[in-house]
């Protein structure tokens, strides 16, 4: 296992991480915690699943009705945290929010199951719901809408990326005495690593 002291980028040993949790969890290693926020600072967090994590950001997709996408287009700050218990680490991540581009919105979108694509143009995300069949029934919709051909990406639907500005590692140690480790970018935009108490 790679430990925190052992790399000088973060994004190189938060891929380590993220690589051993892909053979170790369950289910979905590349589930995340992603908390948001209004203009008047009320909160709000939830369970997304990681796409991309390269220098640039860590990316995920979404309906751009729903409420994290709508807060994140007005107040475009974010706080990831992945948590994988059967390693007993944690990853938390802060920083800015920017869309993806269109190319690259367009690019995962295809790649996504035909049902999954059928799925988002039905989806109102966050609206209210009268029942399943409502749900169903717009699912039937669309799925006859596109029975033949390719299944475009939605205007309302891209992806986000947060630009970390810090991310701090979390390892499980005997008597919680943890090792925790930050990497803050500086203001030449290069990482600095730190080690906090437990």
């Amino acid at each position: 296992m790679t430990s925190v002291s052992q790399k000088s980028e973060p994004i190189d040993l938060f891929q380590d991480w993220l690589a051993l949790a892909d053979k170790k969890e369950v289910n979905d290693a590349n589930a995340m915690t992603i908390a948001t926020a209004t203009p008047g600072g009320v909160p709000s967090a939830r369970m997304v699943l990681l796409k991309d994590a390269d220098p640039s950001g860590f990316v995920f997709y979404t309906n751009l009705g729903s409420q994290k996408a709508q807060e994140l287009i007005s107040n475009p700050v974010a706080s990831l945290l992945f948590h994988w218990k059967s390693l007993r680490r944690q990853v938390r991540v802060v920083g800015t929010v920017e869309r993806v581009s269109d190319a690259e919105a367009d690019a995962y979108f295809a790649s996504r199951p035909k049902d999954s694509r059928i799925g988002a143009w039905a989806s109102k995300q966050s609206q209210l719901l009268q029942g399943m069949f409502e749900l169903e029934g717009r699912v039937a919709q669309f799925a006859a809408k596109y029975a033949i051909g390719d299944v475009p990406r939605p205007e309302f639907w891209s992806g986000f990326r947060v630009v970390p500005a810090r991310i701090e590692f979390w390892q499980d140690r005997p008597f919680r005495l943890h090792e925790r480790v930050v990497y803050v970018k500086n203001k030449d935009q290069n990482w600095e690593k730190e080690r906090l108490y437990p």
